[in-house]
């Protein structure tokens, strides 16, 4: 068993995994699975941060472009870091130079953001593909539309999305209630939808982790192929597409061979007829916190 493989994939279904049920799900002592997981912290190998969900947000655009450019991409790539509507960013290997994320609220507000980058000095030419559905993701929580804050609610946001693990008593003390009260609220939060609590875990060539972006065509039956993305072991993130993909996936492994057995594994499935992939060279952007201020939020916090 990989250890750190296994802590990192159960603290990306459940971030405030208690020591306790890490260590049974492990089979590792309490100790043991504590020390790791404060190393890995604290050398930033990983990452536990909460989310606020898309639709929360108001962002009901979610898209991947691929950008090409005119020789070295950093200068490229600090314009897409700065942008607010990115949630990724990466150097990668394969036809294009450089893949963001980025999430915004209408079609538009897409088509204005796609000019922008079009505009920046060193973009060639940029290619969009539009999620229709998230099948798999860490943090996509599936908002059920009826959750209101106030702004202890915002607060505690704001503290989990720096640290996801951040203890009760911590938070108590935060905005002066018992932990107690700040547990049962961060539970209201995480089952009505509004937030995940998740795993980042540090990817790319200088780290212990390689990741593959996947983009697949499939035939009328699909239906496998998608119960496989959202099912297989090491897919982080998969999405049915519009645009030059039926559907994308992340794939993420501890080595090269582990990622080209995981692309077999998708180009033998019977729906699918055309696999493109793209390594992940450096991770360059990976933030998810976005705050709570923006005027469109008011009617869901309280009214502020």
């Amino acid at each position: 068993m990989d250890f750190d493989a296994e802590l990192i994939r159960a603290l990306q279904e459940d971030g405030r995994a208690s020591i306790r049920s890490l260590a049974l799900r492990l089979d590792q002592s309490r100790a043991a699975v504590a020390a790791r997981l404060r190393a890995m912290l604290d050398d930033r190998t990983v990452r536990v941060v909460a989310a606020v969900d898309p639709v929360f947000l108001g962002q009901h655009v979610l898209a991947h472009v691929s950008i090409r450019t005119d020789g070295a991409v950093e200068v490229v790539a600090e314009h897409l870091r700065d942008m607010n509507e990115t949630v990724l960013v990466s150097a990668v290997g394969g036809a294009h130079d450089l893949v963001t994320e980025v999430r915004l609220g209408t079609m538009a507000e897409l088509h204005d953001l796609l000019a922008q980058i079009r505009a920046v000095d060193g973009v060639l030419d940029i290619n969009t593909i539009i999620y229709s559905t998230v099948v798999k993701g860490f943090f996509v929580s599936d908002y059920h539309g009826d959750v209101t804050l106030d702004t202890i609610d915002e607060d505690l946001i704001e503290h989990l999305q720096s640290d996801g693990r951040m203890s009760f008593r911590a938070l108590g003390d935060a905005v002066r209630l018992s932990p107690s009260a700040v547990a049962t609220r961060v539970q209201r939060l995480i089952d009505g939808g509004v937030i995940k609590i998740s795993a980042v875990e540090a990817r790319g060539l200088a780290h212990r982790q390689l990741s593959m972006g996947v983009g697949l065509n499939l035939n009328h039956d699909d239906e496998a192929v998608i119960e496989e993305l959202r099912t297989g072991r090491g897919i982080d993130f998969a999405a049915r597409t519009l645009g030059r993909f039926d559907a994308v996936a992340t794939l993420v492994e501890p080595s090269a061979g582990a990622l080209y057995a995981s692309l077999e594994r998708l180009r033998s499935l019977a729906g699918v007829t055309r696999i493109e992939a793209w390594l992940h060279l450096a991770v360059l952007k990976e933030d998810y916190a976005r705050t709570l201020h923006a005027p469109d939020l008011t009617a869901r916090v309280g009214g502020r």
